[in-house]
């Protein structure tokens, strides 16, 4: 992909945010570690500087050489990218009186600068930092002031080089996205032309070039990840697609044949392989949420290379991995902190011989619903909530056992159902039940009861790198706890989850 922005990542919770605003205004980014920078920038068009935890004036401060880009690239430092610049370019960074965190507004702005054009005085802006920039660097113009921030946006005299000590990525920051728009369209002249249309097709040629005749095995889940992979695959190579749907026991009730059923009449080839004793074996007796995972993706891997095997001259693994899996399982674009581990992210092992593709690697989900409805893709299959790849595995806290996935199978079916009869599916981008390794005690009739606990969890986001609980009508849960307790046995208690992520993650392990 042509006319990258390149996102230097310093351990900021929000440089995947820089990102998705970038692809909201249609630009293709992508996020690199600060010491890593690529060696060829000349796909790249302008460089941004993300934020970070740490301080330029610490002894560990996280340092980069800007003389590789600088000057040469328009740069747009945010945050400890803007108090670097100033710290090691002749200005001064101190620590601040009072430590601005949260909305500020702009009380000057210059007059006249492309930079500021679109954004009003008293535009509200979101602050997260300890230091500030007390003078700016040789050549600094001051662009912008809040009332506790002189130095909150200035320029480099000379250069297309901004920084702003604000973040901008943040939908606190009500303006920040035209002030994105300003710098990469207006200054920088990076052109929109990271579509749904022209990923797909720039897709299906990587995909042809990439695995040209060779045969590739799929695993669909159901869910719009794999099933966008699944038709990208097939446009790109038709019939040398071989898709394998998995029953891993640890999928919603009944869901193993509707999804078989869902994929009749798409043109994909699908096998389906009930390894459902097979993944519940390996969780047996297994607690810890990380282990549950890695049990679950080498049992996937051990199941897919069994099917491969049966496939003749089979080389590829296409695999439904999205940026957010990549971004949670593990810092290989960043040294921001691992969340979990994902089954389907890090590599297969040594004594399979299958090569990973991924179509969507470095796509959101909201990006990968947009390229499913550009391929003709159902909408109701398109509209579906995100499911994860470890199941109910991981919204069964404890040991797994049959009959506890059973219960939880119950709950989620009532809780789901109930959702879309309500007309409440879609104004939820995902929702699920957690079976809580707790009993408590209840009345039913006039016997005392000593039974499960259920957790239902309802949120909303854009593309699971952050989410907010959703305000489902009392009238809405009064019902849906009570027909959960009616008809799931072993269950008398259920309580809903107002936890938003982050500090919560959306699934409980």
């Amino acid at each position: 992909m042509q006319h990258n922005v390149l996102i230097l990542d310093f351990g900021s919770q929000y440089t995947q945010l820089i990102a998705r605003r970038v692809r909201e205004l249609n630009i293709f980014c992508e996020i690199f570690p600060y010491n890593k920078i690529p060696t060829d920038l000349s796909s790249y068009k302008a460089v941004i500087l993300g934020g970070s935890p740490f301080s330029v004036r610490a002894d560990n401060a996280l340092k980069v050489d800007l003389s590789v880009f600088r000057g040469k690239l328009p740069l747009l430092a945010v945050c400890y990218g803007a108090q670097y610049l100033a710290h090691f370019s002749g200005g001064q960074v101190a620590a601040s009186n009072i430590r601005e965190y949260g909305r500020a507004n702009l009380t000057y702005i210059k007059e006249n600068e492309l930079f500021f054009e679109n954004v009003n005085l008293n535009s509200q802006v979101w602050m997260s930092h300890s230091d500030t920039i007390k003078h700016l660097p040789t050549n600094g113009v001051k662009l912008a002031s809040t009332k506790d921030v002189e130095n909150a946006v200035y320029r480099i005299e000379g250069e297309d080089t901004y920084a702003i000590q604000f973040h901008p990525e943040v939908y606190h920051s009500t303006d920040g996205k035209q002030i994105l728009e300003n710098f990469l369209v207006k200054i920088a002249q990076v052109p929109q032309n990271f579509t749904p249309n022209a990923f797909v097709e720039d897709c299906v040629k990587d995909l042809q070039e990439k695995v040209g005749n060779d045969k590739v095995v799929l695993g669909l889940s159901g869910g719009v990840d794999s099933t966008v992979a699944a038709v990208l695959l097939h446009k790109a190579i038709g019939k040398n697609l071989y898709c394998i749907f998995v029953n891993n026991g640890l999928l919603r009730k009944n869901e193993y044949q509707s999804v078989l059923d869902q994929y009749k009449g798409m043109g994909l080839n699908v096998k389906g392989v009930d390894a459902s004793d097979r993944f519940l074996s390996a969780l047996a007796g297994i607690e810890e949420p990380e282990l549950k995972r890695k049990a679950i993706g080498r049992v996937f891997i051990e199941v897919f290379d069994d099917e491969a095997h049966q496939i003749e001259n089979v080389k590829w693994l296409a695999q439904g991995t999205i940026y957010p899996d990549v971004i949670e399982s593990v810092s290989v674009k960043g040294p921001s902190a691992t969340i979990k581990s994902h089954h389907n992210v890090g590599g297969l092992p040594d004594y399979m011989k299958l090569q990973i593709v991924e179509p969507l690697r470095m796509l959101f989900k909201d990006e990968v619903r947009r390229v499913g409805k550009t391929l003709g893709i159902d909408a109701e299959l398109l509209g579906r909530h995100p499911f994860p790849g470890p199941g109910l595995s991981i919204r069964i806290l404890g040991a797994i056992t049959p009959e506890k996935v059973q219960i939880l199978q119950e709950v989620d079916a009532v809780f789901i159902t109930g959702l879309k009869e309500h007309g409440l599916y879609d104004k939820v981008w995902q929702a699920g039940a957690i079976l809580l390794p707790v009993n408590s005690v209840g009345v039913m009739g006039d016997e005392r009861t000593y039974e499960k606990v259920v957790a239902l969890r309802a949120v909303e986001s854009t593309d699971g790198m952050t989410a907010d609980w959703v305000h489902l009508p009392y009238e809405f849960l009064m019902l849906i706890s009570n027909e959960i307790i009616n008809k799931v046995k072993g269950v008398n208690r259920v309580v809903y989850d107002i936890s938003s992520k982050p500090p919560a993650t959306i699934e409980w392990e």
